[in-house]
């Protein structure tokens, strides 16, 4: 009994200092697994939500552009990746991926040790689902903290999906360095290829770039990743994935670079792209970042054939040795949408948008707004006034005295018809002055126009700074009948899976201006292209007219240093404005040529062999042949008759007896049965 104590106490010590420890430390470690295990599987399968470029649409759902933000990614399956790069990568990255449920414990052992060693965390272990965990969730900084965040989300990747999944997502994140995310966006990058037509000495060579992004660039360190590239090819030969023939071809092969790698540069309206971005920004609510790599899919406004009509009408028409830009869009006057747009000569060069954000003066293409508040105050097409040099006295004492364009002048009465058709300023002046300045400033805002308008005289000529989106919107107003117009350029857009985040109301438009005037106002405008409408000097519209093949509505402007050209038909409203950036004068008359040449070349381009479409007068509205010289009904004794629509009930009484020979009966003058002084009798009493 003696002789077996001492056993009994080395039994009872060695149970009490390492049995029972040991013991329960297995069944805490176990019961840590399991609650880890449970843990894991109450937070469920985390989102595999990744960030993927967003696409742009054209109106007739082309792709027009793809936007990646600062991550260029394409997501592809497995299939559509070459068997020679899923294998080079999973030699380099996780020789072990199909064996272990998301940790290769022989790696983290010894990654351990040596961390221990260096008393820091030098050297990682990571297998591919834990890469994938972090690219997914987590910052690559290298703290202990995010490791075990790491490892909680690898457990749950490899506890809710399978291998394929995992690997799929791993490598269409992975960073290849230059932007590119995941292996499509590199293989484009690098080869001009999609990931299924690399070879295997391309693969390799990608394979070799995610260890260190930077230093294995073959664009920047060729001989870092060239070698790298014939190490991960001996590996693949070592672990019996290529042959010996495989792997000295692969290694000889030459390595052919795309010579021009470029990501950012926009081929289809660069300009109509950031506008469009700028809306989709405010519709969502997201910034510009989200909205690049969030996978969505926008669908806008822009007409890809009439975009690249607007491109090649600027490039063949304007000189290229020239300096002189150019702000262009385009819309669909009933719906406000853009259907193309240029803010300038070189979006590489400047990005600044001439269409939207400058703001130049206008000119006369200001007048239909002090026109149509004429047209509401009493003026019909034949309202006359003295065209002839004209001083005004200013409230402050000083003098204005408005000008023609290289100082024409009839001296003797015209019409509205002749005044718009001529651009005639004191006409213009003229009406301002009588109507009260802040007459047109309320008109032109009603229209749609924003910027700050002067309440003066002059501003009758177009002396207040607008930009190009602001009157081709309010010229689609008097174009589309006088219902509000909102331009924009984004129809709908859609999540990565198709949930609609936004769509386009096209709710019936609200009636601003009144219809018949603005029908009115529409045909007087078509007289800028009508040479009968004067027999002294030429309408404004006169060297495009030949080009015509159809009838428009339109006004040009000009100032020292602005030329503008705005028309429409009923369906396509087009500004366009050329000019120097800095204010400088134009000097040369072909110059102030391009913008009536690009619009006319244009308008006829887009409406190609379409179907002729009228302007349809509104109820209310009588059209009568009159003299356009005397405002009169004609006779069959004018050279010239105009057909001219007037309200009804305002369309002359009385036959113009200019033209008529001496002793003809039958034309007798029709006077009004109340005797009041016509409008023009008392303009022209007041100036």
């Amino acid at each position: 009994m003696e002789q077996n104590l001492p056993r009994r106490n080395f039994k009872k010590i060695f149970w009490k200092w390492f049995g029972l420890p040991t013991v329960t430390l297995m069944g805490l470690l176990v019961l840590s697994i399991s609650s880890l295990l449970l843990y894991c599987y109450i937070l469920g399968a985390p989102s595999l939500q990744h960030q993927e470029n967003t696409v742009f649409y054209s109106k007739s759902q082309e792709v027009m552009a793809v936007e990646h933000g600062l991550e260029n990614r394409y997501w592809i399956s497995l299939d559509e990746m070459t068997p020679e790069f899923i294998q080079a990568t999973l030699q380099t990255e996780d020789r072990r991926f199909y064996k272990h449920f998301g940790f290769d414990m022989k790696r983290i052992v010894a990654a351990a040790l040596h961390d221990i060693r260096a008393m820091s965390k030098v050297q990682g272990a990571s297998t591919i689902t834990q890469q994938y965990a972090r690219n997914l969730y987590l910052s690559h900084e290298k703290t202990w903290a995010r490791k075990v965040k790491e490892a909680i989300y690898a457990l749950r990747l490899e506890m809710f999906y399978d291998k394929e999944k995992i690997l799929e997502g791993y490598l269409n994140t992975i960073y290849y360095g230059h932007g590119a995310y995941g292996i499509e966006a590199a293989s484009r990058y690098y080869f001009h290829k999609n990931a299924d037509e690399l070879t295997l000495s391309e693969a390799a060579l990608l394979a070799a770039v995610p260890k260190g992004p930077s230093y294995y660039s073959p664009y920047l360190h060729f001989d870092n990743a060239k070698r790298r590239q014939e190490l991960i090819l001996s590996n693949m030969h070592k672990g019996s994935k290529i042959s010996d023939q495989e792997l000295l071809e692969a290694k000889q092969e030459p390595i052919k670079l795309a010579s021009n790698p470029s990501r950012s540069k926009k081929d289809i309206a660069p300009y109509f792209q950031d506008l469009v971005m700028k809306e989709a920004m405010k519709k969502i609510n997201m910034d510009a970042e989200q909205i690049k790599s969030g996978g969505l899919h926008i669908y806008t406004t822009l007409d890809i054939s009439k975009q690249q009509k607007l491109e090649r009408t600027i490039r063949e028409t304007m000189d290229g040795a020239s300096d002189m830009q150019i702000g262009a869009m385009s819309m669909n006057p009933k719906t406000g949408a853009v259907l193309s747009m240029v803010g300038g000569r070189d979006y590489e060069e400047s990005p600044f948008n001439r269409a939207v954000q400058a703001k130049r003066m206008p000119g006369s293409t200001f007048k239909p707004f002090l026109y149509y508040a004429a047209l509401e105050s009493g003026y019909t097409p034949a309202t006359t006034l003295m065209s002839r040099p004209t001083y005004f006295e200013l409230e402050d004492g000083s003098v204005y005295e408005p000008s023609n364009y290289n100082g024409y002048y009839a001296y003797e009465p015209i019409t509205l018809a002749q005044a718009i058709a001529l651009s005639d300023n004191v006409y213009a002046v003229k009406t301002n002055v009588f109507l009260g300045e802040e007459t047109l400033v309320e008109t032109a805002k009603r229209m749609g126009i924003e910027s700050s308008l002067p309440a003066v005289p002059s501003l009758a000529l177009g002396t207040a700074s607008v930009s190009v989106k602001e009157m081709v919107s309010a010229y689609s107003m008097i174009a589309n009948g006088g219902k509000e117009v909102e331009s924009y350029t984004v129809e709908k857009i859609t999540d990565a899976h198709g949930h609609v985040l936004y769509e386009k109301e096209h709710n019936k438009k609200k009636q601003v201006i009144d219809p018949s005037l603005a029908f009115v106002l529409t045909h007087l405008m078509t007289g800028m292209f009508d040479e009968s409408l004067n027999d002294y000097m030429r309408v404004t519209g006169s060297s495009i007219a030949s080009d015509l093949t159809r009838t428009y509505a339109g006004k040009s402007g000009t100032t020292r240093t602005d030329s503008w050209m705005i028309g429409y038909s009923p369906k396509v409203t087009t500004g366009i404005w050329t000019g120097y950036d800095q204010n400088k004068p134009i000097e040369k008359m072909k110059e102030h040529q391009y913008a009536k040449d690009i619009w006319a070349e244009y308008m006829e381009g887009v409406h190609g062999k379409q179907a002729f479409e009228a302007f349809k007068p509104s109820d209310g509205v009588v059209g009568v042949y009159i003299d356009p010289n005397s405002g009169h009904l004609a006779t069959p004794y004018c050279p010239n008759q105009r057909l001219a629509y007037f309200v009804e009930g305002t369309e002359p009484e009385q036959y113009c007896d200019v033209h008529i020979p001496d002793g003809t009966e039958g034309y007798e003058n029709v006077e009004k049965k109340d005797k009041k002084k016509s409008m023009s009798d008392i303009l022209d009493w007041l100036f």
